[in-house]
């Protein structure tokens, strides 16, 4: 048997060592806010007793006679509740909207009709127009209707009828977005875009726009904007081409809304310019409808038409050119008066007021007489340059003074 290497035996004293002296120590139980060192590494375990914080007083010292004394834990501070308690600033005042004002009996009426995007029109250009009593807007607008399908409703049998009703005095029409399908023609079925039914659709609009003409009124079409589907917007342009040419034969006016809902490109766009220049959203999430600032954007178009055809009759103050409305005017002034006024003001009189009497004097003011002026016996050099343009030559030495031989 060998006996152990001297390194070995001590290394067995120092652990027998380290033994009795643990199991010599009085065994306590741990605190329950202790933490191992797993836990401090990876966070497990409450971290305070009760999972609630413990605030400890804090020590202080008092200068004036040196003690020191526990001052009173902090409070925890709830955030939430201090954020609550703190009033918000309340967002500024909507500027007051103008009431609308009684319309007069002899108002000039606009009819509006069409499908959805005509109804857009119609309740913009109602606010619009709320503060003009000499115009009316009248919203006949079915937002499902169209000129393909009758059976809902046939603008060329209710057309007539309104315009007995109402005796507008303008007419706007907006319809196609309801078009885009098959089209019954007698006892064919026309396909959206085929030859029979681009006839017969452009046959259709022009019986519907000559009711306007018979009645001798103005007609506004409005053309259809881009939509988001690409399918749509291409079909929006064919639809345009057959507005713009029937409303050429017809004599009526044709609303180019296009540009206002694309892009540089002619792209489609969500967001754009208000009528304010303001960057806002202008169609719905479906690439179809309009927000309230499109609508605006949208009604704004036909507004400045409208607003032309009608003259006068938009401006919300009649001026009235009676003999009551006129300022009153005074009477001519006594010869007496025009004599004491005051005289223009001679730049040769040597007191520059014309008289030696007060402004207001009774006593007539004394006849000006203008005085002989003599020319100056010599002129000066301004008056050499600016009448015959000549210069003086500079005096001899001066640094200007380029004569031959002459002195520096």
């Amino acid at each position: 048997m060998t006996r152990a290497s001297s390194p070995q035996r001590k290394g067995q004293r120092a652990l027998l060592l380290v033994v009795a002296f643990a199991t010599a120590l009085p065994i306590a139980p741990a605190p329950a806010a202790a933490r191992n060192l797993f836990d401090m590494i990876f966070g497990g375990g409450p971290r305070y007793e009760n999972d609630e914080p413990q605030y400890q007083p804090r020590r202080r010292y008092r200068p004036d006679d040196g003690t020191i004394f526990e001052a009173p834990p902090k409070p925890p501070r709830n955030r939430s509740a201090v954020l609550a308690a703190t009033p918000r600033p309340a967002p500024p005042a909507a500027p007051p909207k103008p009431e609308p004002v009684a319309k007069l009996e002899n108002a000039r009426k606009v009819l509006v009709v069409g499908d959805f995007l005509a109804g857009n029109v119609g309740s913009e250009l109602t606010t619009t127009f709320e503060t003009a009593p000499g115009v009316a807007i009248v919203d006949r607008s079915d937002g499902s209707s169209g000129l393909v399908r009758d059976d809902h409703l046939d603008w060329t049998t209710a057309l007539p009828k309104m315009l007995d009703e109402f005796q507008p005095s303008l007419v706007v029409v907006m319809l196609g977005a309801n078009d885009r399908q098959t089209m019954s023609v007698g006892d064919t079925k026309e396909k959206f875009r085929s030859e029979g039914f681009l006839k017969e659709y452009a046959a259709r609009i022009e019986k519907l726009a000559g009711i306007v003409a018979a009645a001798k009124l103005p007609l506004l079409w409005v053309g259809l904007p881009a939509f988001q589907s690409p399918s749509m917007t291409a079909d929006a342009v064919t639809l345009n081409a057959i507005y713009r040419s029937e409303m050429d034969k017809v004599g009526g006016e044709f609303v180019d809304v296009w540009d206002g809902f694309v892009d540089e490109d002619g792209k489609f766009i969500v967001t754009g310019s208000d009528i304010n220049g303001q960057q806002v959203r202008l169609r719905g999430a479906d690439g179809i409808t309009f927000t309230k600032a499109g609508k605006q954007k949208l009604a704004f178009y036909v507004e400045r038409l409208v607003r032309r055809q009608l003259g006068d009759a938009v401006s919300p103050d009649m001026v009235n050119l009676d003999a009551g409305a006129l300022p009153g005017l005074s009477p001519a002034p006594s010869p007496e008066d025009a004599a004491r006024q005051t005289q223009p003001i001679s730049l040769m009189d040597p007191n520059l007021d014309g008289a030696n009497d007060l402004l207001g004097s009774n006593t007539p003011a004394a006849p000006i007489v203008p005085q002989p002026t003599s020319a100056p016996a010599t002129e000066s050099p301004r008056e050499k340059l600016v009448k015959r343009g000549e210069i003086d030559p500079p005096p001899a030495g001066r640094i200007d003074d380029y004569r031959v031989g002459a002195t520096r």
